[in-house]
């Protein structure tokens, strides 16, 4: 069996997605499916079994899960980087980690987790996913802090040398839909493009950038579900690693591939940033990806406007899901 928790959600999704093309079936999906429409994200895939967390806690309480589990996909998180409920996220992304990580070593299961390149925070202290360094970094945000506070965690006890943690940065691709406010810049802007013509920037507040030239390391989630799967298929690794495109683009790039995949002229308005998010925005991200490297991993990422054109042309104008058929 193998277990992917936040197998609803995007990233978890596509995982199951990627078992499921590889005949890989015997899968539990654990989730929360609250009032969004993430449940459509599952329509299309193939698993054994569907437990809410609740109901899996339990079981792993009563210690009566009935099935040897061979790896977990530790997906399930709170991903709102504008989340202000500190005691929420360090309950839901920290202390339900660590209770899921000791279990999985108890039982001698792969444990692969989602670190995030929010640890990194405004990227002064570089993108590099050396252990030794990972106390240098300060997240700009609890949703970071988070992420970071179980990076440690991993570290100070010992388990980083066993398990895996894939510090994901700007994924886009189907299965986001129901995401609300966290989507992708690229379903966002398909939507504005569509209704109105034209989508809207946020003005540079940094001398460093013009507007529309920040810089983002996007990647797609068909590359990030490869590269997670390695791991799967590498049960010799262990550590943090970057999951990214190792190239970074900026949001004028973005655009412009949105606007050509929509066979449209690009429009762009620049607008000012919301004072609230001033102080913890990321001017530039691009994943050092050399340790992903080292390990073997030799597929390339597929360029932006590959990504986002295929995005945009097979799914979104399709209103596809990824999956199984």
């Amino acid at each position: 069996m193998i277990i992917v928790t936040g197998g609803a959600g995007f990233i978890g999704s596509a995982i199951v997605a990627g078992l499921n093309a590889r005949g890989i079936e015997n899968i539990l999906i654990v989730d929360i499916l609250g009032k969004d429409e993430k449940w459509k994200n599952l329509r299309r895939l193939s698993y054994a079994d569907y437990m809410e967390v609740e109901d899996f806690w339990d079981i792993l309480e009563a210690e009566h899960l009935e099935w040897p589990v061979e790896a977990i996909f530790h997906m399930g998180a709170c991903s709102d980087t504008t989340e202000i409920d500190c005691s929420y996220l360090a309950t839901n992304n920290y202390d339900f980690s660590k209770e899921l990580a000791e279990w999985a070593m108890d039982i001698d299961a792969r444990f692969i987790y989602a670190s995030s390149a929010a640890t990194y925070g405004d990227g002064t202290q570089g993108f590099s996913d050396d252990e030794d360094r990972i106390d240098t970094l300060v997240p700009l945000n609890m949703y970071g802090y988070s992420k970071q506070m179980f990076d440690l965690w991993a570290r100070r006890t010992g388990l980083l040398r066993r398990i895996v943690g894939l510090k994901y940065f700007n994924v886009f691709g189907p299965n986001e839909y129901h995401k609300g406010n966290m989507r992708s810049f690229v379903v966002k802007a398909f939507e504005q493009i569509s209704a109105t013509g034209g989508v809207r920037l946020f003005k540079s507040h940094h001398s460093g950038y013009t507007d529309g030239q920040q810089l983002r390391d996007f990647i797609y989630i068909k590359d990030a579900v490869d590269m997670t799967l390695f791991f799967f298929d590498n049960p010799e690794l262990a550590g943090l690693y970057n999951v990214g495109a190792g190239q970074a683009k900026s949001w004028n790039d973005l655009a412009n591939a949105i606007f050509t995949a929509m066979g449209r002229q690009p429009k762009i308005e620049y607008v000012d940033m919301p004072d609230e998010i001033r102080d913890k925005y990321q001017y530039f991200t691009q994943a050092d990806i050399s340790k992903l490297r080292k390990t073997g991993y030799r597929k390339p990422t597929t360029p932006l406007e590959a990504a986002v054109t295929e995005y945009i042309q097979k799914y979104l104008q399709k209103s596809e899901y990824l999956g199984i058929p």
